[in-house]
């Protein structure tokens, strides 16, 4: 009988796709006190190869207006250079036709459904998140590092 993969951050399997919401990039490249570390562990299972992120231009442009919008564009900058290591998938059509169909669905904010979409449009096997109003969606996990199991 073949041993079972390791499980890693959030209990999710080696070689995982999971998208990553605006808040844990924000968490962790502002170094928040409170949250950042709830993913952590995430980010180090990505570098060390075990699972893939992905990350939507919605969180793309969510996590550079900060520092544009407090003239820090050198900053912008640094962030937009660290988002562009992941995989960034651009919102298509067919995900648009997705997100008005879970925006209806599950009464989300329309950048809520985009991500949702994204998620499910690339087969990604969780969506993390720091938004409790992905508590409700079906089909798909939703992690938001409350309950990770430290490795």
């Amino acid at each position: 009988m073949a041993a079972a993969l390791p499980r890693l951050w959030a209990n999710l399997p080696q070689g995982a796709t999971v998208l990553v919401d605006t808040a844990p990039w924000i968490f962790l490249l502002e170094s928040h006190p409170q949250f950042a570390d709830r993913f952590v562990g995430l980010f180090e299972a990505a570098a060390k190869g075990q699972v893939l992120i992905a990350l939507s231009t919605i969180t793309l442009a969510e996590v550079l207006t900060g520092p544009f919008k407090a003239g820090q564009t050198a900053l912008a900058k640094r962030y937009e250079k660290a988002l562009l290591q992941y995989r960034v998938v651009d919102v298509s059509a067919p995900i648009a036709a997705l997100a008005s169909q879970l925006r209806a669905q599950y009464r989300l904010k329309l950048p809520d459904a985009l991500q949702l979409a994204t998620a499910l449009d690339i087969g990604a096997l969780a969506f993390v998140t720091h938004d409790r109003d992905f508590s409700h969606v079906s089909g798909l996990d939703v992690l938001t590092g409350d309950k990770v199991v430290p490795q």
